[in-house]
């Protein structure tokens, strides 16, 4: 062997010895404090128009492990949300629409059930329904996202200690084909204390015992509101994080989920203002689990990562060429959600013609329809203000487009969607999709054994990987009729 070969060979060796002795003193623990975020919509563009919005890194960005995950579904290449969050949750991979089950429809034991079999605190937190597809797969086991009232009756049966965020979206069983009983009843039945007012959330104590809370005013199919529609009276995502760490700290351990929900939401609707201000807010939410981080080091690990991109955004737009003028955002002052919901509901009944829309218009997103386009960015081209107002003519007719194109929680406004595009791609954004794409999504880590999540990976190794960092089996394990209640209607 060549001198250079066998003094690379060496070097290789205590450049291997090295970071194994690196990684036993500083890993060599289980992770006994593990956080689990996942932003629901939030790809690669997601994050990075949010910190060039910033203007800084997200401290998501800045942990020390990063990884590409990719997110299709065992029977579909662009994945949903109950796929995608089932395959987080178990390291299993399923069909479309399915939760916490296989292919097949056997049950799949989660991180957070088995972190509770093994004697942890388990919460579950989200800025949509606590029972939506996200946060329904850690803890139930149904056919289909939509059977509402099963999931609820699952969340009941969890024996899980913190849910928080939004409410429930059929606990009374009136969606069902074969209501079960009131499942809010029955949680408070197994123990839970409900709480749905800010004074009474934030006295809560860890001596309250198991907790369902969720914020006073749901904006949107029991949602939180978009962060830009908060007031002071609201929850956040930070605050209910928060509070969840301290209602579950203990001595054993705990797993905890937090689900930024509505950056995809509002990914769906083309709101990239409302998108990034969701996703502003999830990592400040993940800043809350870094203080907790910085006081117990090598027994905490935190995960971050989203389950699938949402709306093709893109970070360029040919009308600005190579420009990006992200600080336009800045002049929308509300969601998409509340424009259409609110401002735009209460000028229907008021009655009005598209010259007293103009200056709602200016209030709400900045858009001007006077003045110089060369000097002022936020002045509207002649065609932008006739597409306006085209959207404001078929807006006040009632019109809502279907057939996917402003189609999926609901009709979303014509007028609505194209004053947020405009506004878009007058900071150099594009969409090319009110749906979810296939481009991967990043995987972030900090603490105990995340130098595993380093690399390049699928989603459901996400799931497998934290198992191993908890000192468990890495593989997706099928749970027992004892274990769980499943649902197939």
């Amino acid at each position: 062997m060549l001198k250079v070969e066998k003094l690379f060979v060496r070097c290789a060796l205590a450049l291997a010895l090295a970071m194994m002795f690196m990684a036993g003193s500083a890993y060599a623990k289980d992770a006994k404090y593990v956080f689990f975020f996942i932003g629901d919509g939030m790809g690669l563009p997601q994050r990075a128009a949010s910190s060039a919005y910033l203007g800084r890194k997200l401290a998501i960005d800045a942990m020390p492990a990063q990884g590409i995950t990719t997110t299709f579904a065992n029977d579909r290449f662009i994945t949903g949300s109950a796929a995608s969050a089932t395959a987080l949750a178990t390291g299993m991979k399923t069909n479309i629409d399915y939760i916490g089950v296989d292919p097949s429809f056997k049950p799949v034991k989660t991180i957070a059930e088995m972190a509770r079999d093994k004697g942890m605190k388990v919460g579950i937190v989200s800025s949509v329904s606590v029972d939506h597809a996200t946060p329904a797969a850690f803890y139930a086991h149904v056919k289909n996202r939509s059977m509402y009232h099963e999931i609820d009756h699952a969340l009941a049966d969890s024996g899980f200690d913190f849910f928080a965020g939004g409410g429930l979206k059929d606990p009374s069983g009136k969606k069902s084909k074969a209501p079960m009983g009131d499942a809010l009843e029955k949680a408070k039945a197994n123990g839970y204390k409900v709480v749905t007012d800010k004074k009474g959330f934030m006295a809560l104590k860890p001596g309250d015992g198991k907790i369902i809370a969720w914020n006073a005013w749901l904006q949107d199919d029991q949602a939180l509101p978009y962060v830009m529609d908060m007031t002071d009276k609201d929850i956040t995502l930070p605050e209910f994080t928060a509070k969840a760490i301290e209602m579950l700290d203990n001595d054993k351990g705990f797993f905890l989920m937090v689900e930024g929900g509505k950056i995809d939401w509002a990914c769906h609707a083309n709101d990239a203002a409302a998108s990034i201000d969701n996703t502003v807010s999830f990592d400040k939410a993940v800043q809350k689990a870094m203080a907790f981080y910085e006081k117990h080091p090598e027994e905490t690990l935190i995960v971050v990562t989203g389950d699938h991109e949402c709306g093709g955004l893109t970070l360029g737009f040919a009308g600005t060429k190579y420009g990006s003028h992200y600080d336009i955002l800045s002049h929308q002052k509300v969601s998409f959600q509340k424009f259409t919901a609110e401002t735009l509901a209460a000028f229907k009944k008021k009655g009005g013609d598209f010259n007293a829309m103009k200056p709602i218009i200016t209030a709400d997103f900045g858009l001007k329809f006077e003045g110089d386009a060369k000097t002022d960015p936020m002045v509207l081209a002649d065609y932008q203000q006739a597409d306006i107002e085209q959207a404001f003519n078929r807006s006040m007719a009632g019109e809502k487009v279907k057939g996917g194109e402003y189609l999926l929680y609901g009709d979303y406004d014509p007028l609505s969607v194209t004053l947020t595009h405009v506004l878009n791609q007058k900071a150099g954004l594009g969409w090319t999709s009110y749906k979810h794409t296939g481009v991967p999504v990043s995987t972030s880590a900090i603490g105990a054994n995340c130098q595993a999540f380093n690399g390049s990976y699928d989603n459901k190794d996400v799931a497998t990987k934290i198992m191993a960092s908890m000192g468990m089996p890495a593989k997706a394990v099928y749970a027992s009729a004892a274990d769980v209640r499943v649902a197939a209607n």
